[in-house]
């Protein structure tokens, strides 16, 4: 299942997600500008490589790409469900917020595989927090949804179906890298990292919700 749009307009700029996605784009087409030997230094370098592990490279980590299709994915994501958390977080809460939930994405990576030497990159583990306080904030939102390959449908689902069927994916995935990792090396997808991010979302997100907008009063849900 890919997600097309949520149903619910924002009502203020997203900044934040605007400017997050702007660096993530801008820093991949970097990392693509370079030979593919520095380019591999660079990420050696400035990825999350578990077995040694530091503060500094979870957060350089959460802007590097390992290709288009990944950039293109959490980006996309990002935007879908990014735009109506910043509105209810405001611009410098959510930023600091997502943030967290990528460092909590990289802890519990390492820990899942605290020997390897497979750098990790992405904004995925973030981006699950993101959708963690999605599915707290807009329990009765939509999601345009296409589904493929055995059927093609693009249709409207619940929200908070698409993001626990999310969820119950990266947690049978993750399991499966535990059972098949040997310590030293870990699968390309950091499952650990998206399970941890949404549950540090779903977690947060009754901190970092401004009171004044708890309620969507100026949207209905279709009620």
């Amino acid at each position: 299942m890919i997600p097309l749009r949520d149903v619910i307009p924002s009502r203020t700029t997203p900044f934040v997600t605007v400017g997050l996605i702007a660096v993530n784009v801008v820093v991949f087409l970097f990392e693509m500008s370079l030979p593919n030997e520095v380019r591999q230094a660079f990420v050696n370098h400035y990825g999350m490589v578990p077995v040694r592990f530091t503060w500094t490279s979870v957060l350089t980590s959460m802007f590097l790409h390992a290709s288009w299709s990944h950039v293109i994915g959490n980006m996309w994501f990002l935007w879908i469900f990014g735009d109506n958390v910043e509105d209810r977080f405001g611009h410098f809460r959510y930023l600091l917020f997502y943030l967290l939930c990528g460092l909590a994405g990289g802890v519990v990576q390492t820990a899942a595989a605290p020997y390897s030497f497979t750098p990790t990159v992405g904004a995925s583990g973030a981006i699950a927090g993101v959708m963690g306080a999605y599915f707290v904030l807009y329990p009765h939102s939509r999601v345009l949804t296409m589904i493929f390959p055995f059927i093609f449908w693009i249709i409207e689902i619940p929200a908070p179906f698409f993001l626990g069927y999310w969820f119950l994916i990266q947690v049978f995935s993750g399991v499966g890298t535990v059972a098949l990792s040997t310590g030293t090396t870990a699968g390309g997808v950091a499952f650990w990292a998206h399970i941890a991010g949404f549950l540090a979302g779903l977690l947060m997100v009754f901190v970092f919700r401004r009171p004044e907008r708890q309620r969507v009063e100026w949207w209905d849900g279709g009620t």
